[in-house]
């Protein structure tokens, strides 16, 4: 009894362990594409010297693109969960995924050739824009169950002897006008800098990349579970940014993880 109740305590606390890394790692990425704060970011600081920054640089964002599309699948989940305790999946998810992170913006080549650059206020505009594109991405986690999204639900449930609840098919505030508003955040995060660089840009346009092709697979499994309500929602919302008279119907529940 004493054994099991250790291995409970002992998956909460790697669930809040995981979620902590999560958030730090979001924190040095705004510093990574600001060029600000952190040690290296995406226009200064030597990465992987491994071949060309081209090459290399495409190569961190398909490893962090296969990481999070692969582990994210229903059949890499069964049998994930053959090794990996099914109420620490998630969070084991959630380490994986910014570790990947990590690896990118710490292997990343600078490509520091300047596109664009302003100052003044569209300089600010710009940079405040980024800003309002990482707190709207961290406000949508939270419109959803965030503790599930980052594990930690599950990992609480375990620890009071329970299985977590299964959250059905919703669409709360931001859900009812786009379908991906966490990977809306991302994009404006992503693309709103007052200093564009070839590097920057790169970056930008590969994770875009990714995102679309992330969206895609996650919603051919939204389909598989939800059918003809999720490709409803579907037709009626757009995917990533709001139109006139596009959405869906008020709900207060949650809707599934990104």
């Amino acid at each position: 009894m004493a054994e099991r109740q250790l291995r409970r305590y002992a998956a909460y606390a790697y669930g809040w362990l995981a979620y902590l890394l999560a958030l730090a790692t979001v924190v040095y990425a705004v510093g990574f594409l600001a060029n600000a704060v952190v040690p290296k970011s995406v226009d200064a600081g030597a990465g992987f010297s491994l071949g060309p920054p081209l090459v290399v640089d495409l190569a961190l964002i398909g490893l962090f693109g296969l990481q999070h599309s692969l582990m994210a699948r229903p059949g890499f989940k069964a049998r994930w969960t053959r090794l990996v305790p099914e109420p620490v999946e998630r969070s084991t998810y959630v380490v994986f995924a910014a570790c990947a992170l990590l690896v990118l913006m710490w292997g990343w080549q600078p490509l520091p050739a300047v596109l664009w650059h302003v100052e003044g206020v569209p300089s600010l505009v710009l940079l405040g824009g980024s800003l309002v594109g990482w707190l709207f991405m961290l406000a949508a986690v939270n419109m959803i169950d965030g503790d599930d999204l980052m594990g930690r639900r599950q990992t609480r449930a375990y620890l009071r002897g329970q299985s977590p609840e299964p959250i059905d098919f919703a669409t709360p505030a931001a859900y009812r006008y786009v379908r991906h508003p966490i990977m809306t955040g991302f994009l404006v995060a992503f693309w709103l800098t007052p200093h564009m660089t070839v590097g920057h840009l790169l970056f930008a346009a590969g994770m875009t990349g990714y995102l679309l092709v992330g969206v895609t697979l996650e919603e051919r499994d939204l389909v598989a579970a939800f059918g003809d309500r999720y490709d409803r929602y579907r037709d009626a919302v757009p995917m990533f940014f709001p139109r006139p008279g596009r959405s869906a119907p008020h709900s207060s529940d949650e809707a599934p993880a990104e």
